[in-house]
């Protein structure tokens, strides 16, 4: 039988950067799939993934991109692929929560390169 996810009983959670949140629903070597929560004024290092391609969608706040330096916003019910290869950071510049669906396929398990 298919089961239905929720952050609740979500595959796992995780915290990460400036208290960051984190649910995987889907994890395997071809994709994963989660839900993040970033607080007001937080931001992930810049890096890259030699593989994976990445596809945000925000579902609630603002996201601000920096992409190969240039930056970009998504609002809410709006998404963003990033390449494999492109140098990317996430940010919420505002007051508000930021949450999103992060699909990356394939993983990125192994495939991160911080470039700060």
């Amino acid at each position: 039988m298919n089961e239905i996810l929720s952050k609740e009983n979500c595959l796992s959670h995780y915290k990460w950067g400036n208290n960051c949140d984190g649910w995987n629903f889907v994890i395997g070597d071809e994709a994963v799939i989660k839900q993040e929560l970033m607080p007001a004024q937080t931001a992930e290092k810049l890096h890259f993934h030699t593989y994976a391609t990445q596809f945000f969608f925000i579902l609630k706040g603002q996201a601000t991109f920096l992409i190969d330096g240039e930056t970009r916003v998504v609002n809410a019910q709006e998404g963003l692929q990033i390449k494999a290869g492109q140098q990317h950071q996430i940010r919420n510049a505002t007051t508000q929560d930021l949450e999103f669906v992060l699909f990356s396929y394939p993983s990125t398990q192994n495939d991160r390169t911080d470039c700060e």
